[in-house]
């Protein structure tokens, strides 16, 4: 222990200092590090950090999924998918996935004039409530 030398860690289970420290540390962090607290007769418990040996996965029966949770399932997939991809940094991939079509040049471009006019319809109803006296708002000079 460091905590003579360093002074007391700002996380409470030694376990979690570890596996903070070496998500910060790593650029892509191990996500089957954990921390457990193991109680032992007799003693003090103690603080561990550990791996989770393999990924357990686990299988959704789509097959019997309606048509609404199976597309809520790809959904979801899809996104999980981006997820990983956007954390991983690789253009390669990303373009890889992406192929030569229009398909999400399209999704980007739609997706950009929803949230423009979003902003006006937010920025409307703003001075809308403004005007009403629901909401105050003032100008800094």
């Amino acid at each position: 222990m460091l905590e003579p030398y360093g002074g007391k860690s700002i996380y409470p289970h030694h376990g979690q200092r570890v596996v903070v420290g070496q998500r910060r540390m790593q650029p892509s962090s191990d996500i089957f590090l954990g921390w457990i607290t193991v109680p032992l007769p007799g003693q003090k418990e103690r603080h561990y950090y550990a791996r989770q040996l393999h990924d357990a996965k686990i299988k959704p029966l789509i097959e019997t999924f309606d048509a609404e949770l199976l597309a809520i399932h790809g959904q979801l997939c899809g996104l999980t998918l981006a997820r990983a991809h956007a954390k991983q940094l690789d253009h390669c991939s990303i373009s890889g996935y992406l192929g030569t079509g229009d398909h999400f040049d399209e999704a980007m471009a739609e997706f950009a004039m929803a949230y423009a006019d979003q902003v006006e319809e937010d920025y409307a109803a703003l001075k809308t409530a403004v005007k009403k006296g629901k909401v105050n708002a003032f100008r800094e000079a």
